[in-house]
Protein backbone atom coordinates (compact mmCIF):
# COMPACT_ATOMS: atom_id res chain seq x y z
CA UNK A 1 0.00 0.00 0.00
CA UNK A 2 1.15 3.05 -1.07
CA UNK A 3 1.52 6.57 1.49
CA UNK A 4 -1.87 7.81 1.67
CA UNK A 5 -2.73 11.00 2.93
CA UNK A 6 -5.71 12.21 5.15
CA UNK A 7 -6.35 15.27 2.71
CA UNK A 8 -7.83 12.54 0.53
CA UNK A 9 -11.07 13.16 2.41
CA UNK A 10 -11.65 16.44 0.94
CA UNK A 11 -15.24 16.37 3.72
CA UNK A 12 -16.85 14.09 6.46
CA UNK A 13 -20.22 13.36 7.21
CA UNK A 14 -22.00 14.26 10.42
CA UNK A 15 -24.57 11.75 11.00
CA UNK A 16 -26.32 13.95 14.08
CA UNK A 17 -28.35 12.63 16.72
CA UNK A 18 -30.94 11.50 15.62
CA UNK A 19 -32.95 10.97 11.58
CA UNK A 20 -36.99 11.76 12.97
CA UNK A 21 -37.23 15.91 11.19
CA UNK A 22 -40.13 16.22 14.28
CA UNK A 23 -37.30 15.02 16.65
CA UNK A 24 -34.77 16.86 15.18
CA UNK A 25 -36.98 20.28 15.36
CA UNK A 26 -37.31 19.92 19.09
CA UNK A 27 -33.98 19.16 19.72
CA UNK A 28 -32.92 22.28 17.50
CA UNK A 29 -35.95 24.39 19.66
CA UNK A 30 -34.44 23.03 22.96
CA UNK A 31 -30.65 23.53 22.13
CA UNK A 32 -31.01 27.10 20.75
CA UNK A 33 -32.60 28.12 24.15
CA UNK A 34 -29.63 26.51 26.06
CA UNK A 35 -27.23 28.28 23.65
CA UNK A 36 -28.85 31.40 24.41
CA UNK A 37 -29.15 31.11 28.00
CA UNK A 38 -24.83 29.98 28.00
CA UNK A 39 -24.29 32.91 26.13
CA UNK A 40 -26.43 35.51 28.42
CA UNK A 41 -25.15 33.68 31.53
CA UNK A 42 -21.43 33.77 30.90
CA UNK A 43 -21.51 37.12 28.97
CA UNK A 44 -23.37 38.40 31.88
CA UNK A 45 -20.97 36.79 34.58
CA UNK A 46 -18.07 38.43 33.01
CA UNK A 47 -19.16 41.91 32.38
CA UNK A 48 -20.68 41.48 36.64
CA UNK A 49 -16.96 40.29 37.50
CA UNK A 50 -15.19 43.53 35.42
CA UNK A 51 -17.89 45.76 35.95
CA UNK A 52 -18.09 45.56 40.24
CA UNK A 53 -14.78 46.07 42.11
CA UNK A 54 -15.34 44.09 44.80
CA UNK A 55 -15.59 41.00 43.23
CA UNK A 56 -12.12 42.30 41.60
CA UNK A 57 -10.42 39.16 43.68
CA UNK A 58 -8.20 36.01 42.87
CA UNK A 59 -11.61 33.53 42.57
CA UNK A 60 -13.72 35.58 40.27
CA UNK A 61 -10.92 36.64 38.22
CA UNK A 62 -10.89 32.79 37.61
CA UNK A 63 -14.62 32.98 37.35
CA UNK A 64 -14.29 35.13 34.58
CA UNK A 65 -11.70 32.38 32.56
CA UNK A 66 -14.03 29.65 33.25
CA UNK A 67 -17.32 31.83 31.98
CA UNK A 68 -14.98 32.95 28.82
CA UNK A 69 -14.22 29.17 28.35
CA UNK A 70 -17.40 27.49 28.78
CA UNK A 71 -18.85 30.43 26.34
CA UNK A 72 -16.05 29.64 23.91
CA UNK A 73 -16.80 25.69 24.05
CA UNK A 74 -20.45 25.84 23.78
CA UNK A 75 -19.42 28.22 20.31
CA UNK A 76 -17.22 25.90 18.95
CA UNK A 77 -19.51 22.92 18.98
CA UNK A 78 -23.51 24.30 19.45
CA UNK A 79 -24.09 26.53 16.18
CA UNK A 80 -22.90 23.47 13.91
CA UNK A 81 -25.22 21.57 15.48
CA UNK A 82 -28.21 23.48 15.08
CA UNK A 83 -27.11 24.37 11.46
CA UNK A 84 -27.69 20.40 10.98
CA UNK A 85 -30.52 19.74 12.81
CA UNK A 86 -32.29 22.25 10.56
CA UNK A 87 -30.90 20.39 7.19
CA UNK A 88 -30.49 17.65 5.74
CA UNK A 89 -27.24 18.46 4.45
CA UNK A 90 -24.84 17.56 7.12
CA UNK A 91 -21.53 18.10 5.21
CA UNK A 92 -18.19 19.63 7.43
CA UNK A 93 -14.92 20.00 5.49
CA UNK A 94 -11.98 18.61 6.58
CA UNK A 95 -10.12 21.82 7.96
CA UNK A 96 -13.08 22.66 9.53
CA UNK A 97 -13.58 19.20 10.97
CA UNK A 98 -10.33 19.29 12.51
CA UNK A 99 -10.34 23.02 13.37
CA UNK A 100 -13.52 21.96 15.78
CA UNK A 101 -11.62 19.67 17.06
CA UNK A 102 -8.65 21.32 17.61
CA UNK A 103 -10.49 23.90 19.42
CA UNK A 104 -12.72 21.52 21.66
CA UNK A 105 -9.84 19.82 22.84
CA UNK A 106 -8.05 22.85 23.56
CA UNK A 107 -10.91 24.54 25.39
CA UNK A 108 -11.60 21.03 27.81
CA UNK A 109 -7.62 20.75 28.91
CA UNK A 110 -7.85 24.14 29.61
CA UNK A 111 -10.72 23.96 31.36
CA UNK A 112 -9.33 21.02 33.60
CA UNK A 113 -6.23 23.04 34.81
CA UNK A 114 -8.44 25.88 35.46
CA UNK A 115 -10.66 24.63 37.84
CA UNK A 116 -7.71 22.72 39.49
CA UNK A 117 -6.29 26.39 39.99
CA UNK A 118 -9.70 27.27 41.26
CA UNK A 119 -9.28 23.93 43.97
CA UNK A 120 -5.75 25.88 44.50
CA UNK A 121 -7.67 29.20 45.44
CA UNK A 122 -9.98 27.58 47.29
CA UNK A 123 -7.18 25.69 49.21
CA UNK A 124 -5.36 28.78 49.91
CA UNK A 125 -8.74 31.11 51.13
CA UNK A 126 -9.53 28.56 53.68
CA UNK A 127 -6.42 26.73 54.96
CA UNK A 128 -4.48 29.69 54.81
CA UNK A 129 -6.61 33.29 55.37
CA UNK A 130 -4.10 35.10 56.75
CA UNK A 131 -1.53 34.57 53.82
CA UNK A 132 -4.06 34.76 50.89
CA UNK A 133 -3.28 38.01 49.48
CA UNK A 134 0.58 36.60 49.31
CA UNK A 135 0.45 33.43 48.26
CA UNK A 136 -2.71 34.23 45.32
CA UNK A 137 -0.89 37.23 44.45
CA UNK A 138 -1.80 38.73 40.54
CA UNK A 139 1.24 37.40 39.51
CA UNK A 140 0.64 34.19 40.15
CA UNK A 141 -3.17 34.29 39.33
CA UNK A 142 -2.12 34.99 35.67
CA UNK A 143 0.52 32.95 35.68
CA UNK A 144 -2.29 29.85 36.77
CA UNK A 145 -4.50 30.91 34.15
CA UNK A 146 -1.44 31.07 31.45
CA UNK A 147 -0.47 27.93 32.93
CA UNK A 148 -3.90 26.87 31.84
CA UNK A 149 -3.86 27.52 28.43
CA UNK A 150 -0.64 26.33 28.06
CA UNK A 151 -1.25 22.85 29.19
CA UNK A 152 -4.04 22.94 26.76
CA UNK A 153 -2.31 24.44 23.32
CA UNK A 154 0.34 21.62 24.16
CA UNK A 155 -2.83 18.35 24.59
CA UNK A 156 -4.30 19.70 21.17
CA UNK A 157 -1.12 19.40 19.79
CA UNK A 158 -0.60 16.12 20.69
CA UNK A 159 -4.20 15.25 19.22
CA UNK A 160 -3.80 17.35 15.96
CA UNK A 161 -0.63 15.23 15.17
CA UNK A 162 -1.52 12.27 16.02
CA UNK A 163 -5.10 12.03 14.25
CA UNK A 164 -3.52 13.94 11.30
CA UNK A 165 -1.70 10.80 10.46
CA UNK A 166 -4.80 8.76 10.47
CA UNK A 167 -5.87 7.58 6.80
CA UNK A 168 -9.87 7.66 5.92
CA UNK A 169 -10.01 5.96 2.62
CA UNK A 170 -13.32 6.31 1.28
CA UNK A 171 -14.65 6.41 4.58
CA UNK A 172 -16.91 9.99 5.08
CA UNK A 173 -19.37 9.60 8.04
CA UNK A 174 -18.89 10.58 11.49
CA UNK A 175 -21.41 8.87 13.79
CA UNK A 176 -21.67 12.03 15.92
CA UNK A 177 -23.02 15.54 15.70
CA UNK A 178 -19.62 16.78 16.05
CA UNK A 179 -15.78 16.36 15.05
CA UNK A 180 -15.02 14.09 18.60
CA UNK A 181 -11.76 12.06 18.47
CA UNK A 182 -12.94 8.67 19.23
CA UNK A 183 -15.58 9.01 16.44
CA UNK A 184 -12.85 10.42 13.94
CA UNK A 185 -10.40 7.33 15.77
CA UNK A 186 -13.62 5.09 14.66
CA UNK A 187 -13.67 5.60 11.17
CA UNK A 188 -10.21 5.50 10.30
CA UNK A 189 -9.52 2.38 8.02
CA UNK A 190 -5.81 2.13 9.52
CA UNK A 191 -4.78 0.80 12.69
CA UNK A 192 -5.07 3.29 15.02
CA UNK A 193 -3.66 1.36 18.08
CA UNK A 194 -0.35 3.55 18.63
CA UNK A 195 -2.36 6.71 18.45
CA UNK A 196 -5.23 5.25 21.07
CA UNK A 197 -2.20 4.79 23.14
CA UNK A 198 -1.40 8.39 22.66
CA UNK A 199 -3.87 10.08 22.97
CA UNK A 200 -5.05 8.01 26.19
CA UNK A 201 -2.07 8.92 28.19
CA UNK A 202 -2.27 12.41 26.81
CA UNK A 203 -6.11 12.93 28.08
CA UNK A 204 -5.55 10.80 30.87
CA UNK A 205 -2.19 12.75 32.32
CA UNK A 206 -4.26 15.95 32.07
CA UNK A 207 -7.26 14.70 33.71
CA UNK A 208 -5.40 12.74 36.19
CA UNK A 209 -2.77 15.80 37.57
CA UNK A 210 -5.95 18.13 37.41
CA UNK A 211 -8.05 15.44 39.15
CA UNK A 212 -5.16 14.51 41.83
CA UNK A 213 -4.43 18.50 42.35
CA UNK A 214 -8.44 18.94 43.35
CA UNK A 215 -8.81 15.74 45.25
CA UNK A 216 -5.57 16.77 47.44
CA UNK A 217 -6.47 20.56 47.89
CA UNK A 218 -10.30 19.05 49.06
CA UNK A 219 -8.73 16.98 51.47
CA UNK A 220 -7.04 19.77 52.82
CA UNK A 221 -9.28 22.20 52.93
CA UNK A 222 -12.32 19.12 54.54
CA UNK A 223 -9.44 18.63 56.98
CA UNK A 224 -9.45 22.72 57.84
CA UNK A 225 -12.89 22.69 58.37
CA UNK A 226 -13.20 20.34 60.62
CA UNK A 227 -11.07 21.74 63.00
CA UNK A 228 -13.09 24.71 63.04
CA UNK A 229 -15.40 24.81 65.90
CA UNK A 230 -18.45 26.94 65.30
CA UNK A 231 -21.22 26.11 62.91
CA UNK A 232 -21.77 29.55 61.04
CA UNK A 233 -17.61 29.30 60.41
CA UNK A 234 -18.35 25.45 58.97
CA UNK A 235 -20.84 26.86 56.97
CA UNK A 236 -19.24 29.69 55.46
CA UNK A 237 -16.62 27.53 54.60
CA UNK A 238 -18.48 24.69 52.89
CA UNK A 239 -20.61 27.46 51.00
CA UNK A 240 -17.44 28.97 49.92
CA UNK A 241 -16.35 25.59 47.86
CA UNK A 242 -19.73 24.27 47.26
CA UNK A 243 -20.61 25.86 43.80
CA UNK A 244 -17.03 25.32 42.95
CA UNK A 245 -17.14 20.95 44.05
CA UNK A 246 -20.42 21.12 42.58
CA UNK A 247 -19.28 22.19 38.79
CA UNK A 248 -16.06 19.97 38.84
CA UNK A 249 -18.02 16.73 39.79
CA UNK A 250 -20.43 17.58 36.80
CA UNK A 251 -17.85 18.38 34.45
CA UNK A 252 -15.73 15.33 35.20
CA UNK A 253 -17.73 12.31 35.63
CA UNK A 254 -18.78 13.61 31.95
CA UNK A 255 -15.41 13.92 30.80
CA UNK A 256 -14.04 10.63 32.14
CA UNK A 257 -17.27 8.16 31.05
CA UNK A 258 -16.44 9.36 27.97
CA UNK A 259 -13.16 9.55 27.03
CA UNK A 260 -11.07 7.27 29.53
CA UNK A 261 -11.72 3.87 27.34
CA UNK A 262 -10.97 2.24 23.92
CA UNK A 263 -12.41 3.73 20.63
CA UNK A 264 -13.91 -0.29 20.46
CA UNK A 265 -16.41 0.39 23.46
CA UNK A 266 -17.71 3.81 21.45
CA UNK A 267 -21.12 3.83 21.99
CA UNK A 268 -23.42 6.03 19.49
CA UNK A 269 -26.18 6.21 21.96
CA UNK A 270 -24.33 6.71 25.18
CA UNK A 271 -21.72 9.02 24.21
CA UNK A 272 -23.79 11.15 22.38
CA UNK A 273 -26.31 11.60 25.62
CA UNK A 274 -22.71 12.32 27.39
CA UNK A 275 -21.01 14.70 24.93
CA UNK A 276 -24.57 16.94 24.41
CA UNK A 277 -24.29 17.15 28.62
CA UNK A 278 -20.89 18.55 28.99
CA UNK A 279 -20.59 20.65 25.19
CA UNK A 280 -24.37 21.81 25.37
CA UNK A 281 -25.46 21.67 28.61
CA UNK A 282 -22.58 22.46 30.96
CA UNK A 283 -21.65 25.56 29.29
CA UNK A 284 -25.03 26.89 30.48
CA UNK A 285 -25.15 25.13 33.76
CA UNK A 286 -21.96 26.80 35.21
CA UNK A 287 -23.09 30.51 35.37
CA UNK A 288 -26.15 29.13 36.82
CA UNK A 289 -24.18 27.12 39.82
CA UNK A 290 -21.81 30.09 40.54
CA UNK A 291 -24.68 32.64 40.51
CA UNK A 292 -27.30 30.77 42.58
CA UNK A 293 -25.33 29.55 45.10
CA UNK A 294 -23.16 33.43 45.71
CA UNK A 295 -24.33 36.30 47.25
CA UNK A 296 -21.56 37.79 46.42
CA UNK A 297 -22.53 37.66 42.80
CA UNK A 298 -26.29 38.35 43.44
CA UNK A 299 -25.19 41.86 45.54
CA UNK A 300 -22.53 42.25 42.59
CA UNK A 301 -25.87 42.40 39.76
CA UNK A 302 -28.04 44.36 42.51
CA UNK A 303 -25.12 46.99 42.24
CA UNK A 304 -24.46 47.05 39.25
CA UNK A 305 -27.82 47.43 38.31
CA UNK A 306 -28.48 50.38 40.80
CA UNK A 307 -25.62 52.63 39.19
CA UNK A 308 -27.36 51.93 35.64
CA UNK A 309 -30.28 53.80 37.35
CA UNK A 310 -28.73 56.04 38.93
CA UNK A 311 -26.60 56.79 35.90
CA UNK A 312 -30.01 57.24 33.80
Amino acid sequence: MGRRNITQVSDFILMGLTDSEEIRLVLFTLFLLIYLMTVLGNVGMILIIRLDPQLHSPMYFFLSHLSFLDLSYSSVITPKTLGNLLTSKQNISYLNCFTQMSFFVFLGATECFLLSSMACDRYAAICSPLRYQVVMSTRRCCSLVFGSYLIGFMDTSVNVLCLSRLHFCNSKIIYHFFCDGPAILALSCTDTHDIEIIIFISAGSTLLVSLITISLSYVSILSTILKITSTSGKQKAFSTCASHLLGVTIFYSTMIFTYLKPSKSYSLGKDQVASVFYTIVIPMLNPLIYSLRNKEVKNALNRVMKKRKDSK
